[in-house]
């Protein structure tokens, strides 16, 4: 038999790792390329023949996804796999239009399909969108286990922007060893919040191989889950993190509903900041998708750092960059802690430079907050030169990293985090103790 003609339409993470444990050495099947989009500058590049496996000595070339119909024209390609996360159940179907209509089938691959089985017990930590609080959820999982005496190793899902060879296996236990791996800001952002606590966190692209190497240092390993992407690992408790300021989300984005009907333990966080019908609605969805789902309820309270320094004045906002892009929220730690201090936040739109200026062209509803863009040397140049262009009196960094180790900002600035807090019972603490003890 022929093998089958495959194009992965993916955004570096979620595409690779289904092409490792679906279609790698699989006879079946002949990947002729991957597309590419959310992320800037990670097409026109090649999955390489390290990695690729015995089929494909030459490598597989990365498009990007705006050439998709002329690849399936070109190469008479006959399914194409859709495999990223953070989309609209109507954009993924915009594509399946564009597929099979230019003469291909469309792809969803199940989750557990491609989930790799550990030798240690797992705990992942997803979400229904990106920006819903996994960080936060997470670091309260690490600290609880710890407390029990058990030695835990995050993975974070992957964010391989630079070479992949080098890139297939990492492990980041300290502020060097992102430097020395070249980390991006967005990279950074993830896994400061565990080296700075003493943690280690691993990433990259072969998770399998990510996952033997760490279960030699761990008892329990944390799947930090990215966007509202499912687990690439088999878990033995699956926590999902619900956001009520994005009610009805959770039946409306993809993968992140898939994440719901999954879930052993429902956190619905930032309850201290939505509206009670919001909540309730989020409740609804859960016990309609997930009836045996244990529902956490939760709250964010933020920790400012110098809170002196942005009251009442006229300040600059920072917050991640995924969250306000792709994510598409409009509300984050540093626009709260300026309504708590009565800031007045400054539209930085008309002092953007280069790539930062692209990005509010191309997510023209950001607004009037900053996204904390450093996917290059170049970009993390023109962040800065935003920056310092904004005529404000303090900076408000809401970015789980400290910006100012990889920027210059010339005005004071304040850093604001957030902190889970569990209003309810069982508590996660509790739950761990019951399963893990």
């Amino acid at each position: 038999m022929a093998r089958i003609k495959t194009i992965i339409i993916g955004a570096a993470g979620r595409d690779f790792h289904n092409f490792n444990t679906v279609y790698r050495d699989n006879e079946n099947y002949d990947v002729l390329a991957f597309t590419a989009t959310q992320i800037p500058y990670i097409n026109d590049r090649k999955y390489p023949a390290e990695l690729a496996g015995k089929l494909y000595p030459k490598g597989i070339p990365i498009y990007d996804e705006s050439e998709l119909e002329s690849l399936i024209k070109k190469y008479k390609v006959e399914q194409c796999v859709f495999s990223y996360s953070d989309v609209s159940h109507e954009t993924v179907m915009h594509l399946a239009s564009r597929c099979n209509a230019a003469g291909s089938d469309f792809v969803l691959i199940s989750a557990e399909k491609t989930m790799v089985k550990s030798t240690k017990p797992v705990i992942a930590v997803c979400a229904i969108r990106t920006g819903s609080g996994k960080s936060q959820t997470s670091r309260a999982i690490c600290a609880s286990l710890k407390k029990m005496g058990k030695k835990v190793v995050a993975v974070r899902h992957p964010m391989p922007y630079g070479d992949l060879v080098k890139q297939a296996v990492q492990r980041f236990a300290t502020y060097e060893d992102m430097k020395k791996h070249k980390c991006t800001i967005e990279e950074m952002e993830e896994y400061e919040p565990y080296t700075s606590r003493g943690m280690v966190i691993y990433a990259g692209v072969d998770y399998e191989k990510i996952l033997r190497q760490a279960e030699k240092e761990a008892d329990i390993i944390i799947w930090d889950g990215g966007n509202n992407d499912t687990s690439f690992y088999k878990p033995d408790m699956y926590v999902v993190v619900f956001d009520p300021l994005r009610a009805g989300h959770e039946l409306k984005y993809h993968p992140g509903e898939i994440n719901a009907r999954m879930c052993d333990v429902a956190v619905i966080n930032k309850e201290d900041s939505a509206k009670k019908e919001d909540i309730e609605l989020v409740k609804k969805n859960i016990k309609q998708m997930a009836p045996k789902a244990i529902v956490i309820d939760a709250e964010s309270p933020l920790l400012v750092s110098n809170p002196e320094l942005i009251k009442g004045k006229k300040v600059l906002v920072i917050e991640d960059g995924p969250t306000l892009t792709h994510g598409g929220m409009k509300i984050g730690a540093g626009i709260v802690a300026a309504k708590q201090f009565n800031a007045t936040p400054v539209d930085p739109r008309n002092y953007a430079v280069g790539t930062i200026k692209e990005t509010f062209e191309k997510y023209p509803g950001i607004g009037i907050l900053l996204p904390a863009m450093g996917y290059s040397d170049q970009q993390i140049k023109d962040l800065e030169e935003t920056i310092n262009k904004v005529p404000c009196d303090a900076v408000i960094i809401g970015t789980p990293i400290d910006l100012t180790k990889l920027v210059k900002i010339k005005k004071p600035a304040v850093r604001v985090e957030y902190n889970l807090k569990e209003i309810s019972k069982p508590t996660l603490e509790e739950l761990l103790k019951k399963k893990f003890s």
